[in-house]
């Protein structure tokens, strides 16, 4: 009895390191075998899933396709000016420039509505926009009003998928000219209300005041202007 008991008991002394060897192999190769499926962290699957969290964004992770509109242009001038400056080249003026900003961006894919001083329908720009599917429309104008004094920056938007985009540039152009903060509102303008994309429309100041439209008019302050739409979008983006 002694010696079958003692038998016995050898037994699983031997069994149980062969055992944990056994699992523990097993579940080295199995843990392999799920991290192969696993991308490294920042390679393209990696991107892909961040970018399809951004507001705007989709699973695509980019290039996002941004629509520059500069409103106006052709046989229609726009607002004129204290100095009787046109609204149709201040705003293809900034388009541009935020253009120039965008078109090298690998984030980016850029397109203009217009590129020179053409005429284009309101119906035809929100038409392009669709269908471009354009991840962002962004039309440019200048403001204008009976009172000289009035001044300011107002950001409209349309549908209530465009509300994140308009804060986002908004918030930049404001803090970038420190012009009047005359808000963000919703408006069923034509370019907006038939556009079935993100988009927005921003007025960047009032024409009609002679500071203000002095300020608009300069190259510089325009490069600033294309910088904060640029960022803006970028923080719209997560870019």
């Amino acid at each position: 009895m002694r010696n079958r008991q003692a038998a016995r008991s050898r037994k699983p002394r031997r069994f149980v390191p062969l055992l944990v060897l056994f699992l523990l192999i097993a579940a080295v190769r199995i843990l392999m075998l799920n991290g192969a499926d696993d991308p490294p962290a920042g390679s393209p699957s990696d991107k892909t899933e961040q970018a399809g969290n951004r507001p705007g964004g989709d699973a695509r992770g980019g290039p996002f396709r941004i629509l520059i509109d500069a409103g106006h242009g052709g046989i229609d001038p726009g607002a004129e000016g204290a100095s009787g400056a046109e609204e149709k080249d201040m705003t293809l003026s900034v388009a541009r420039k935020v253009y120039e900003l965008l078109r090298n961006d690998p984030l980016y894919e850029v397109h203009m509505t217009r590129e020179d001083d053409s005429f284009i329908e309101l119906e035809d720009r929100a038409d392009i926009s669709n269908d471009l599917e354009a991840d962002a429309f962004l039309s440019i104008h200048g403001n204008k009003y009976d009172d000289p004094s009035v001044s300011g920056i107002e950001t409209y938007y349309d549908s209530s998928d465009s509300l994140l985009l308009a804060q986002a540039i908004h918030d930049k152009l404001i803090r970038e000219t420190g012009f009047n903060d005359r808000g963000i509102k919703r408006e069923d303008w034509t370019v907006l209300a038939l556009n079935e994309r993100p988009s927005i429309l921003m007025e960047l100041g009032f024409l009609s005041n002679p500071e203000e439209e002095s300020r608009m008019r300069d190259p510089q302050w325009q490069d600033r202007v294309a910088e904060a739409i640029v960022d803006g979008l970028n923080r719209y983006f997560g870019g």
